[in-house]
């Protein structure tokens, strides 16, 4: 049964992205680099605001000072990575066949950096909880809340998708100066990370069910900035 519940929980957390990566990133070395380097560098915003969090401690106690330090962490380094993109366009339209896609539409770079940050992100957010899953025993028999892995998978894969849209909604306003666009980044990563400090009390719902209205919300936003359309919107569900 724990078996069942880990593989169960890892399909729920990482088959939609595995999917995004197989079907529109692997095909791709240019784009494998740009999420490698982009998993690199979220991987730098938690070394630092661990460092951060360890130095500071009178607030170590507090879960909301580290969950809010992070958020500000990861938004510099997006920011970073974003930077260190657009001064590299001009050498990678020398190593990629595929460079007036890469380089005409800067959304492509924006989506797989942005899978790069929230896969790196699930894995280190769930991968404890995924080994704990294994066994022995099952949470929820004895105490605990049956619902805390599954609970868990589904705000994984909620992040690593927000992740993915923030890049977009993030790179294009700077790339057009939309202050609003960068705003609604920051402020929606702050609203979806504090959401989840109501785990701490089994309040499951409360962290889920707004979580995946922001991150609808953010989808639709996303697909509009990058040119989608009401009538492209509906052509996807009829195919």
């Amino acid at each position: 049964m724990t078996v069942m519940e880990f593989f169960g929980c890892t399909f729920l957390a990482f088959g939609a992205p595995f999917a995004m990566f197989l079907f529109t990133i692997a095909q791709d070395p240019v784009r494998i680099i740009i999420l490698i380097a982009a998993a690199f560098f979220w991987l730098l915003s938690l070394l630092l605001s661990s460092i951060i969090w360890f130095a500071v401690v009178p607030l170590r106690q507090y879960l909301a000072f580290g969950a809010i330090c992070s958020v500000i962490l990861q938004e510099a380094f997006r920011f970073i990575i974003y930077r260190i993109l657009r001064k590299a366009e001009t050498g990678l339209m020398k190593i990629t066949d595929d460079h007036a896609t890469l380089i005409d539409n800067k959304h492509i770079s924006a989506y797989v950096s942005g899978l790069g940050f929230g896969i790196i992100s699930g894995a280190f957010s769930l991968v404890n909880i995924l080994a704990d899953a294994v066994g022995p025993g099952t949470v929820g028999l004895v105490t605990g809340n049956e619902m805390f892995f599954l609970s868990s998978s589904a705000t994984t894969l909620c992040f690593i998708l927000l992740h993915t849209f923030w890049s977009v909604l993030f790179f294009n306003g700077f790339d057009n100066e939309n202050k609003v666009q960068i705003g609604y980044v920051v402020l929606t990563h702050l609203l979806a990370t504090t959401l989840t400090l109501f785990n701490r009390y089994q309040i499951y719902s409360a962290t889920l069910v707004p979580l995946y209205a922001i991150m609808v919300m953010t989808g639709l936003y996303a697909f509009k900035v990058v040119g989608g359309s009401v009538t492209s919107f509906k052509r996807c569900f009829i195919l």
